[in-house]
C-alpha cells in the first residue's frame, strides 16, 4: 500500500513538471470497473483516460502518447 502511494505521488509531480494534473477515479467500491484508475488532464481537457492503471499514468508520462 505504502509503496504504491509513493509511486502514485512520483506520477502525480511527474505530471505537473510537464503541465499535467493526475485524477484518480473517487470510485471506492472495489468491484466497479472504474476503481483505482486514472486520468490525465491538461486544463479541462482530457489528455489520456478516463480507465488509466498506475502502469499506463507511467508509460503515458514517460513516452508521450502512442503514436507521436
Amino acid at each position: 500500500m505504502t509503496a504504491e502511494k509513493v509511486r502514485e505521488n512520483r506520477l502525480r509531480r511527474m505530471a505537473d513538471r510537464q503541465g499535467l494534473r493526475l485524477n484518480k477515479s473517487p470510485r471506492r467500491d472495489p468491484r466497479a470497473l472504474d476503481f483505482g484508475t486514472f486520468t490525465i488532464v491538461r486544463g479541462d481537457e482530457v489528455v489520456a483516460g478516463p480507465g488509466l492503471t498506475v502502469d499506463q499514468v507511467e508509460e503515458f508520462l514517460t513516452n508521450g502518447p502512442q503514436g507521436e
